[in-house]
């Protein structure tokens, strides 16, 4: 007896080939999406960092012709400024914020023909005090040292303006910080009503930070010293992280 073997034949045109493909491969990319881990963190921490959409101003105080005060070691005022604002600016970064600097090198903000050093500073300081207000600054850090012709006074102290209560704020959480992790002073944060770049900010939250004493020898080395100054940027952070966090002075620190 003979077997008849029967035989299917499935007919398919091109176009449901090309369908039936397209369903191979989707079905194929779901599995491998399926599959694989969840993007990786750094993919989403820009949302979740503490400081991101803020924009945070930096004042490096004097430049250019304007050096500021000068140690006895030949130390000028005006590059450390600078270079701890740039270690600021860096902390701040990598928390999110934009930062703009009112100076990122050795020079003012004057116009170029004006000659006249009082007038270079005058100018000088409304343009800072514009560039802040036209970048729409959360707040603004301003870094100073100071200088008297004793040589006995050491230590930071953190100013504000007193038109805004965030000012006290402010300059209250960054003075705790500077006390707390550079242990060179028992002093507060205080009012001061003669600095003009504080004065002209009527409604950004400002505080100016004078940093050390460079007429203090040892002081003066300190602030020379690159991982001092990373110190120095570190506890103003903390501070500002403080602050815009919410937390109010006197209030215990978090953590």
């Amino acid at each position: 007896m003979t077997r008849v073997r029967k035989r299917f034949v499935v007919w398919i045109t091109y176009r449901g080939a090309v369908r039936i493909t397209l369903g191979v491969v989707a079905v194929m990319l779901t599995i491998v999406l399926l599959t694989q881990e969840v993007p990786a963190t750094r993919t989403w921490t820009y949302w979740t960092l503490p400081l991101s959409g803020k924009v945070i101003a930096i004042d490096a105080g004097h430049g250019g012709v304007d050096g500021g005060a000068v140690s006895k070691q030949g130390l000028v005022e005006k590059d450390l400024n600078l270079a701890i604002a740039l270690q600021l600016r860096d902390y701040l970064q990598q928390a999110g914020a934009i930062v703009v600097m009112t100076r990122e090198g050795d020079y003012d903000l004057a116009n170029e023909g004006t000659s006249k050093i009082s007038r270079r500073k005058t100018e000088d300081l409304v343009k800072r005090a514009q560039f802040v207000k036209d970048k729409h600054a959360s707040l603004l850090l301003s870094i100073h040292m100071n200088s008297i012709p004793s040589p006995r006074w050491s230590g930071a102290q953190t100013f504000f303006y007193p038109s805004l209560p965030e000012n006290a704020v402010l300059a209250s959480l960054i003075q705790d910080e500077i006390r707390r992790n550079l242990a060179n002073t028992d002093r507060l944060a205080a009012t001061v009503n003669t600095i003009y770049l504080l004065k002209a900010m009527k409604d950004v939250p400002s505080a100016l930070v004078e940093v050390g004493f460079l007429s203090n020898p040892g002081e003066a080395s300190r602030l020379a010293d690159a991982e001092y100054q990373k110190k120095v940027a570190a506890s103003i952070y903390q501070g500002v992280l403080r602050y815009t966090a919410g937390e109010k002075w006197g209030a215990s620190p978090k953590g």
